[in-house]
């Protein structure tokens, strides 16, 4: 005698911690409706060959990553970049300056992960909104003749931004990341790659030597269609040293530490300072002592030292994200605290004159 009880529908065994999905605009859709005017194009481009030309030693200017540590204010980035456009014209034959432009925050814990992720600051993640933000800003920048820079979080975001981009960052506490390493050797412009949070710098040159190889990964086309990525590889890299736990990796000794293991590892001795972060003590008042020691050390004939990243503001200081956005200053940073503007103008004007 048969049992009639019905056999139990089977549990589901996929996303069961996914609470939805929703579809997002195309990269091609975002480019057809915010598309690259002439001008920016020949930022950008000019942007990446100057930078090129540093990496290669063709050009001896001083290469400057300046900028806000992450940007939530759209209104306030472009108030800074038509201020530091100014300057970058007066200062251009000796310091090739990029503005820092970054949109993504990689966050340790739990956190704001950036303009692209939440820009109303709310928690409502209108993440298509972001990336609507962040490319009319990279626009209006480059199209004031600005090169930007910025941090490659997201290995989709490349393919939203990358055509407005001069250079860009593999960070911290992603550098031993092989999806990572994968998209640089991808990127289109110059990449950075920094020394891990606890200062090893294996990982790095490690990143370095992985991103200049050819590679083959799952990722998204134009039409944000799942496909595989085929890379000829990026051979525009190089280290970014900015500290570690313990200690700061600027001195000229640990810089020639740097440098004779670049060249054990047979690639181009070429690095950049980040004035903040671990080297600063994350005390951003003394980017400054950071800086100045590049500078000297530049001026001293460390031309495998091409230059510098300062995380500035228009107002110094870092101010926490409340629940009430409206409430927050002009002009500050809700994530590391930054050097204000009038400090950022004289740092420059300052290295300029020493450069000479």
């Amino acid at each position: 005698m048969t049992d009639p009880t019905p056999a139990p529908e089977p549990r589901p065994a996929t996303n069961l911690n996914v609470a939805r999905m929703l579809s997002l605009v195309s990269p091609r859709q975002l480019k057809k409706q915010l598309p690259v005017e002439v001008r920016s194009h020949e930022t950008v481009v000019r942007g990446r060959e100057a930078i090129q030309a540093i990496l290669s030693g063709a050009d001896e200017r001083f290469l400057a990553l300046v900028g806000p540590c992450s940007i939530h204010d759209v209104r306030a980035a472009e108030d800074y970049a038509r201020r530091l456009t100014k300057v970058r014209e007066q200062l251009s034959d000796r310091i090739h300056i990029v503005m820092r432009a970054y949109f993504e925050k990689p966050r340790t814990t739990i956190g704001w992960k950036g303009l692209i992720n939440d820009p109303h600051l709310d928690g409502s993640f209108d993440m298509e909104e972001g990336l609507r933000l962040a490319r009319e800003l990279l626009r209006t920048i480059t199209g004031m003749g600005l090169p930007v820079g910025t941090e490659m979080l997201d290995p989709i975001t490349p393919q939203y931004l990358d055509d407005l981009v001069s250079w860009a960052a593999i960070g911290a506490r992603t550098i031993e990341s092989q999806t990572h390493r994968q998209m640089a050797s991808g990127l289109s412009m110059p990449v950075g790659y920094k020394n891990s949070t606890d200062g090893n710098l294996q990982h790095a040159l490690n990143a370095v030597e992985a991103a200049r190889q050819a590679h083959r990964f799952l990722g998204i086309n134009e039409d944000g269609m799942t496909c595989i990525i085929v890379t000829k590889g990026n051979p525009w890299g190089h280290l970014i040293l900015r500290g570690g736990r313990d200690a700061p990796n600027y001195s000229p000794e640990r810089i020639a530490e740097a440098m004779s293991r670049m060249e054990e590892a047979g690639l181009p001795g070429r690095l950049m300072v980040d004035c903040s972060h671990s080297n600063s003590g994350r005390r951003h008042e003394r980017q400054s002592v950071v800086w100045s020691s590049v500078i000297e050390q530049r001026v001293a004939g460390n031309r495998a030292l091409i230059g510098a990243m300062l995380e500035s503001n228009l107002f110094e200081g870092r101010q926490d994200l409340t629940a009430d956005p409206s409430s927050l200053r002009y002009g500050v940073s809700i994530t590391d605290a930054c050097i204000g503007w009038d400090e950022t103008e004289q740092l420059l004007r300052q290295a300029w004159e020493r450069l000479e």
